[in-house]
């Protein structure tokens, strides 16, 4: 059993996403309610989708400007990460192609994602700085993907490629979604027809093997694709798939799969173990990336994923960023079925395998659950400023995958 944390009452603020009053810019005031938790009888996507309302709203993007301009830390500092890195730059030459591979033989898909973080952070310069020439080089990145890619294959690994590369794709595509020069159009056309149906097949079928033999973040990012794929194409069917998932999926991906198991530590911190704590912490953090941008993207539109659950998310991100800050969690044996014949296997202990590594994803959950809604997030904030901030993104942390697992600078993006 888990009780409230007593720090969670200190400045207890909860928002209903749907209802709030909007203020210029895009920002939002807060509803007292009490300390109740609110729960929302149907998952229904918004009668008018917000746009921009993925990983950024307008009042975030306006903020940054303002605070940049400005030049106020720490998103002065965040900025200069953004502008210090070789994807961030105008002169960025896509090499868009028709058939993605990821896994197997003749693998390209790094092609992809460095692509899409160019994409991405000329399209924040865009944004936040004004200058046309980056607004130019993401438009041309997406529009030549967008015309030319049909296909994503591989071994099991391309479901990893079409929910990754898939919400990223949107996200960028999102930010550009009002620039003359970018075919919104041929985008939404391209992420429906190749990155959809693979998302779809995966969440169904899950590659014909038992239902719990993938890890929560194959589910996870096939949800944040069909999340923000719906989004850009205000397709409601789309976007309650993905929602209804989170919340009851059979995968390892929604909420009660992913977060097993529920703690109360010695000073009154509730915490919750991760689905891949057993197996190693590099894909432990990354998890916590692939449900934040679930959360965030979601609470664009006016759903609350970061509460749901008695807040269940927010005690996985305690738990894991205390782990991974030097501390010590518990651990209750994990056990689940693998293969096809859904054979046991189990995890005795928290692994230590890439303890304490660095990936852009502790930002938005700082910002959100400590600053968004006053809570104390002792661990989360630990790991935000004393081992990333300011936060960076693609190309910042690593050449491999791994490095653009996240599209990162929420220090830029989300300090408030």
């Amino acid at each position: 059993m888990s009780r409230t944390s007593p720090h969670e009452h200190l400045r207890r603020t909860e928002l209903s996403r749907r209802g709030l009053l909007k203020t210029a810019g895009g920002l939002t005031a807060a509803v007292a309610l009490g300390g109740a938790t609110v729960a929302t009888a149907a998952h229904a996507a918004p009668a008018t989708f917000t746009h921009p309302g993925m990983l950024h709203n307008a009042g975030d993007i306006n903020r940054a400007k303002v605070r940049v301009a400005a030049g106020t830390d720490p998103w002065l500092s965040g900025w200069n990460r953004l502008t210090a890195n070789s994807h961030s730059q105008s002169t960025w030459t896509n090499r868009a192609t028709a058939t993605i591979i990821r896994g197997g033989d003749g693998q390209n898909y790094s092609l992809l994602y460095n692509d899409i973080a160019a994409a991405y952070q000329n399209a924040l310069r865009w944004k936040v700085g004004g200058t046309e020439a980056n607004a130019v080089c993401a438009a041309n990145i997406l529009n030549a993907w967008s015309s030319t890619l049909t296909s994503v294959t591989g071994n099991a690994d391309r479901f990893l490629a079409a929910g990754l590369y898939g919400w990223q794709f949107a996200n960028a595509c999102e930010l550009m979604r009002d620039y003359s020069g970018f075919n919104l159009a041929a985008a939404q056309q391209m992420l429906a027809n190749v990155f959809y149906p693979l998302n779809n097949s995966f969440l169904t079928n899950h590659n014909d093997a038992c239902i719990t033999n993938y890890w929560a973040n194959w589910d996870l990012c096939n949800m944040a694709s069909i999340l923000a794929i719906g989004i850009l194409n205000e397709d409601s069917a789309k976007y309650d798939q993905a929602v209804s998932y989170f919340k009851s999926g059979a995968g390892n991906g929604s909420i009660a799969h992913a977060v097993p198991y529920l703690y109360t530590d010695s000073d009154g911190y509730a915490l919750g173990q991760w689905q891949e704590s057993g197996r190693d912490q590099g894909h432990t953090v990354l998890g916590m990336g692939q449900m934040g941008a679930i959360c965030e993207m979601a609470w664009n539109q006016g759903d609350d994923l970061y509460s749901y659950d008695s807040r269940r998310f927010m005690k996985a991100a305690q738990y894991v960023a205390k782990y991974n800050s030097g501390s010590d969690v518990p651990f209750t044996t994990y056990t689940w079925g693998t293969g096809q014949s859904c054979a046991q296997s189990s995890q005795t202990v928290v692994s230590s395998a890439s303890r304490g590594q660095i990936r852009p994803v502790w930002a938005m959950l700082h910002f959100h659950y400590n600053r968004r809604i006053g809570l104390d997030d002792k661990y989360i904030s630990a790991m935000y400023y004393n081992l990333v901030a300011p936060e960076g993104g693609g190309g910042d942390y690593g050449t491999d995958s791994g490095g653009y697992d996240q599209l990162g600078f929420g220090t830029l993006m989300y300090a408030k």
